[in-house]
């Protein structure tokens, strides 16, 4: 099985689309499987259930830190290179999905009750999110796998 396939498994196995995304790569970046849900575990639903950014996305976020991030204060090079490629993958995914957004992604926003229940009722929660982790592993596969992905600055 592959890291897109995993990621969608780990999804529809119950843990959060962030949770799905992070905890895929973390081993492979160092970071414990464990503690790497137990960090993406309040992302998930765009932050906390709030519509905000798509956690898939933020699960992104976290292991291109981990595979490029700065890990000192003065690491100047590196802090831009992880803002770089943070922009970069979200001007892939906007392409394939127009958005970042969770609110914008499933058409409703789940912060609120009734957007949450009709989430649920149209089944966005396991038809739209499934494609999101999906959207999101698929570009961190390609980025990670791109030797002028190191390049970025």
């Amino acid at each position: 099985m592959n890291n897109i396939e995993t990621a969608v498994d780990c999804f529809k196995g119950g843990f959060n689309c962030s949770q799905a995304i992070l905890s895929t790569y973390c081993e492979s970046l160092g970071l414990d499987r464990e503690a790497a849900l137990r960090l993406a575990s309040g992302f998930g639903g765009g932050m906390g259930c709030m519509g905000g950014v798509c956690g898939a996305v933020t699960g992104a976020f976290m292991v291109l830190g981990l595979a490029h991030g700065s890990a000192s204060a003065g690491d100047k090079p590196a802090k831009e290179r992880t803002y770089a490629l943070v922009r970069e993958f979200v001007r892939r995914f906007e392409t394939c999905n127009h958005s970042i957004l969770c609110r914008d992604l499933l058409g409703c926003d789940i912060s609120t009750a009734d957007g949450m229940q009709a989430a649920r009722e149209r089944n966005l929660l396991t038809t739209v999110c499934p494609r999101m982790v999906q959207d999101a592993a698929r570009i961190l596969q390609q980025m990670l796998s791109e030797p002028e992905t190191a390049a970025i600055a």
